[in-house]
């Protein structure tokens, strides 16, 4: 981890601990989001080494390429060049940002279907328009490859992992097209069938999803995801670490389907504010550790369906901050193997809510911090003297009838809350149960990322 790096994570840590404990108005909490949120390595052009074979501009790339030795290395200068190229065995193709390949609108641009084939720095010009030929900028199916610091754009498919292990994709730019309808788009970065690999520090924007699906093992860490339809989603992918990344305006942050054993850390998801806005989504997924993230302006903080399936599974919630939504967290089927601690839900519309007229009892919830908690703290330390119960009419309304959501936020549906509160006979039925409720700021150890 660069200096930088380590100076950004402790500034986000900082702002996070001021969030908590009331320090920061809840406006100023997205300013936050923006500023903080940028990937540091995203863009930066790898240095050159030295011993680089020179290629000229305009050169025919893909001969060149075809009758270098292994365990060379390209250097390309300053121009265009045209595709598709593949990039052999043990061979490295690097140049600067204004060294382009140049798709032909047919195809695949650049492949790396060899072991240790790398491209660094350069950009990547189109692709052709086959979606269901996979036609992308970048593939990748090899061993120990590495595509770093390049910029992707005007491609369908940006960087395509398939089949392979130990492949890094680091630093890169990969920009879509914001023209076309998101179901239009190509995925950003894919991987498919792929174990052992990072993906770190790259921009992506205006494209479809960043997608991992039957691939385990790997880090998705310190990336920027932007408008597109799905920052990350997880399918049929196990003992995954996705950490430090800002998911920011996307329709969904991150969702995790039939996917165990995944480590969700230190990220920044937010404004995905639509009418499908969810911060995090959970399918039928176990033994999830979901820790210190912050989840802002979501219309859906985290959303639990039927998780964790297995009997045997558990998952965590602990620590995280969830802020600005119209409701916090939202359970569809089962409820129990969930344990939240020490998380913060504050200024959303509902904090917990429970679809299709259930509850949340059967949940583990302790130590948490609802803005909407009555009770008192006599000894003062920072720990509710009566349990926090959440009753909400309105919310049991709506579960009972969708169609009342659109009332969310009149005086209609704030009459009904107001009802359930003081009148007995109208008293809605209990949903869950905090019996450590947080009270005040928490202590420094408690919020450490």
């Amino acid at each position: 981890m660069t200096w930088l790096e380590s100076r950004r994570r402790a500034t986000r840590r900082a702002s996070a601990r001021r969030v908590c404990s009331g320090r920061i108005p809840a406006p100023l909490l997205l300013l936050i989001v923006a500023v903080g949120g940028a990937s540091d390595g995203a863009g930066a052009e790898p240095a050159t080494r030295s011993g680089c074979r020179e290629i000229a501009a305009g050169s025919d790339l893909a001969a060149v390429l075809e009758s270098a030795p292994a365990d060379g290395s390209l250097c390309l200068a300053p121009g265009v060049y045209d595709g598709p190229i593949r990039i052999g065995e043990r061979t490295t193709l690097r140049g600067p940002r204004d060294a382009v390949i140049r798709s032909t609108g047919e195809g695949t641009t650049v492949r790396l279907e060899a072991n240790g084939a790398a491209l660094v720095g350069i950009t990547v010009d189109g692709s052709g328009g086959r979606f269901d030929l996979l036609d992308a900028a970048v593939h990748v199916q090899a061993a120990d490859a590495r595509v770093e610091g390049v910029q992707v754009r005007n491609a369908v498919f940006g960087i395509l992992v398939e089949r392979s292990k130990r492949a890094l994709v680091k630093g890169n730019e990969v920009i879509g097209d914001p023209s076309q309808p998101l179901g239009l788009r190509g995925d950003s970065i894919r991987l498919w069938e792929t174990q052992h690999s990072r993906v770190e520090d790259n921009l992506v924007r205006d494209g479809r999803d960043v997608v991992v699906w039957y691939s385990s093992d790997n880090r998705i860490e310190g990336n920027r995801v932007e408008r597109s339809r799905y920052g990350t989603h997880l399918m049929y992918s196990h003992r995954n670490r996705i950490e430090a990344n800002h998911f920011v305006g996307n329709v969904t942050g991150l969702f995790l389907m039939y996917s165990r054993d995944i480590d969700v850390v230190d990220n920044v998801i937010a404004g995905s504010a639509g009418s499908a806005g969810i911060g995090l989504g959970l399918k039928e997924s176990g033994n999830l550790r979901v820790v210190a993230n912050d989840f802002v302006r979501n219309t859906v903080g985290i959303y639990v369906d039927l998780s964790p399936l297995w009997p045997d599974d558990h998952n965590v919630f602990e620590r995280n901050v969830i802020r600005l939504g119209d409701a916090g967290i939202v359970f569809l089927g089962a409820t129990a193997r969930n344990e939240f601690r020490e998380n913060v839900l504050r200024d959303n519309l509902v904090s917990v809510r429970v679809d299709g007229g259930d509850d949340a009892l059967a949940a583990s919830w302790r130590g948490n911090d609802f803005d909407d908690y009555v009770g008192y703290d006599l000894d003062g330390d920072g720990t509710g003297d009566v349990p926090y119960e959440l009753r909400s009419l309105s919310s049991e309304l709506v579960s009972r009838s969708p169609a009342l959501a659109f009332l969310r936020g009149t005086p209609a549906l704030g009459f009904a809350e107001a009802i359930g509160r003081v009148v007995p006979l109208f008293e809605p039925k209990l949903l869950l149960v905090d019996p450590e409720p947080r009270t005040g700021p928490p202590p420094e150890a408690r919020l450490a990322r």
